[in-house]
């Protein structure tokens, strides 16, 4: 059956939409696809509403969000589940573009030059409950009224309120580190990769902050640390430990690429030889703080390389 005007009408309306409701659930999942995922299902709820429900509809872009919040908090508690079986640490899933290239038209590339889906600030919302998760973003992000928000959880708005409070106060305490200007970044970037390539530990460790930290997600299908590596001392060594066991200009076939909005390095896989072990793909993102690395993050897992967007 072909859709009625008015059913074109709102297709047209919700693909104006999409932008901003693919960073809403991005934000809220972490992942690529559930956000691609709940965003099509919040068409689908619409589009299988009866025409007099959906000219009920007051505020489209607002139930939209509301929907898709819903549609995602249902994954997060189903992904809580999934985590307690994953191999060491997890990350969200990496956006990557090519650095230096014009702004790309896809929504998702658009949505993460917003300062709330940089990693480190991620990586803080996925210490959340989902119940505190929804109800920050949607109303901190987002401006949703408590008393929309307390429709998602199927709670009471002073409950929704509680667990947006519980979020704020999370993520002031976290104080993840905040974005860095792109000059400061390559700066640094091109500096540590110089040390790391001279072998020179003192010049690593001086590019580290002092509560530096490696965070490495692979779920056991690629090799990264396993545990969180804290300290300039020990992040150093281990960067030059991973120098030996690769061949020689392993690591530098890559390039700087933006990891959700910051930079970063994309290593290709390479096969090694004789004396030397095979490289995974690696996407490395970092965050500064006082202008030293503070965050590492290295994504190596398969399944969340799948969707970058790697230098030509």
């Amino acid at each position: 059956m072909s859709a009625t005007p008015a059913l074109q009408q709102y297709a047209t309306e919700f693909t104006g939409h999409r932008a901003h409701l693919i960073g809403v659930a991005y934000r809220l999942t972490g992942t690529r696809a559930d956000a691609e995922d709940a965003v099509q299902e919040s068409w689908l709820r619409l589009a299988g509403l009866d025409d007099e429900r959906r000219t009920a509809i007051r505020d489209l872009r607002g139930w939209l969000t509301a929907v898709v919040g819903r549609i995602c908090l249902d994954r997060l508690r189903s992904a809580a589940t999934r985590r307690e079986r994953y191999v060491g640490n997890w990350l969200p899933e990496p956006v990557v573009t090519p650095y230096g290239t014009p702004v790309s038209e896809d929504p998702l590339e658009a949505a993460v030059r917003d300062d709330g889906l940089r990693m480190a600030a991620l990586v803080v919302l996925d210490q959340l409950t989902p119940e505190q998760r929804v109800a920050f973003v949607l109303h901190d992000a987002f401006s949703v009224p408590f008393a929309e928000i307390a429709d998602v959880l199927g709670c009471t708005a002073a409950a929704a309120r509680q667990h947006g409070s519980r979020g704020r106060r999370a993520l002031a305490q976290a104080d993840p580190p905040p974005r860095a200007e792109l000059a400061e970044q390559q700066q640094v970037l091109e500096k540590f990769v110089t040390a790391l390539l001279a072998g020179d530990l003192a010049a690593v460790t001086e590019l580290l902050h002092p509560d530096v930290v490696l965070i490495g997600d692979s779920d056991g299908k690629g090799r990264t640390a396993r545990q969180r590596v804290a300290g300039p001392d020990k992040v150093a060594r281990f960067f030059l430990g991973l120098l030996r066991k690769y061949e020689p200009g392993a690591l530098t076939r890559g390039g700087p690429v933006l990891v959700n909005g910051d930079l970063g390095m994309w290593v290709p896989s390479s096969p090694g030889r004789e004396g030397f072990l095979p490289l995974d793909e690696h996407v490395q993102g970092m965050s500064l703080r006082d202008g030293r690395i503070a965050v590492i993050y290295d994504v190596v897992n398969p399944d969340k390389l799948t969707r970058i967007t790697r230098p030509s």
